[in-house]
């Protein structure tokens, strides 16, 4: 009795699941930038992620510059009964259409590998600094996950700082490496480190807010941003 009820339950949640999804369609006055498609829950079928410029102005905190810019979002759309419905939806993710000191070179690319979400993302934070970043989201235990992390800053002149971030095996590299144009100047020392750091639990899709999440690690004089 007990696995007969169980196998019910089941078809009753995998029912109620489906029937949460709808039916997509472009929002008036959205403008497609981004696609990629590809199996993201291992089912054999490709699902297909779009990302899109809003009309919708985005807020001071995602655009501190104060101009006018606008929010962007991403969908990722499952294909049922030869519709394409909404499966995940999220805008925090992924920066205004115009952030940073030079809005027209900013670029966003998503791809979908190994069964994962990649969305990389790289704007000039002034007229010398760029900031780079690639996020890795994966389908376990009934939703998305962060599971990688990529961040690149960089100075044209000073530095070049990256960090990295594998949340599934702990592995944490923190590398830093510095220059001058002028010659003039003493140039601190390089250094790469690697820790294992143990994270309690992964951070779902849309929990996740760029540095907005911190924790120390030994031997670093500043908390690790992400």
């Amino acid at each position: 009795m007990k696995p007969f009820f169980f196998f019910l339950f089941s078809l009753y949640v995998s029912s109620l699941s489906a029937q949460t999804l709808k039916n997509f369609s472009v929002p008036k006055g959205y403008t497609q930038i981004a696609e990629a498609k590809g199996d993201l829950d291992k089912d054999g079928k490709d699902e297909t992620v779009l990302i899109f410029n809003t009309n919708i102005k985005a807020s001071y905190e995602q655009n501190p510059e104060g101009t006018s810019k606008y929010k962007r979002v991403f969908y990722i759309l499952k294909k049922e009964n030869n519709a394409l419905k909404v499966w995940k939806e999220n805008s925090d993710i992924v920066f205004s259409s115009g952030f940073g000191f030079y809005p027209s070179d900013n670029t966003l690319t998503i791809n979908i590998k190994n069964n994962c979400l990649i969305i990389e993302q790289q704007f000039f934070t002034n007229s010398r600094h760029t900031q780079q970043y690639k996020h890795t989201f994966r389908f376990q235990n009934g939703d998305f996950y962060l599971i990688g992390l990529y961040d690149h800053f960089e100075d044209t002149c000073d530095f070049s700082f990256t960090n990295e971030i594998n949340f599934s095996t702990g592995q944490v590299i923190v590398d830093r490496e510095y220059s001058s144009c002028d010659d003039d100047t003493k140039v601190p020392e390089n250094s790469h480190k690697e820790f294992t750091h143990k994270f309690p639990v992964l951070i779902k899709m849309n929990d996740f807010f760029i540095g907005d999440h911190k924790f120390r690690l030994p031997g670093l004089k500043e908390d690790f941003v992400f």
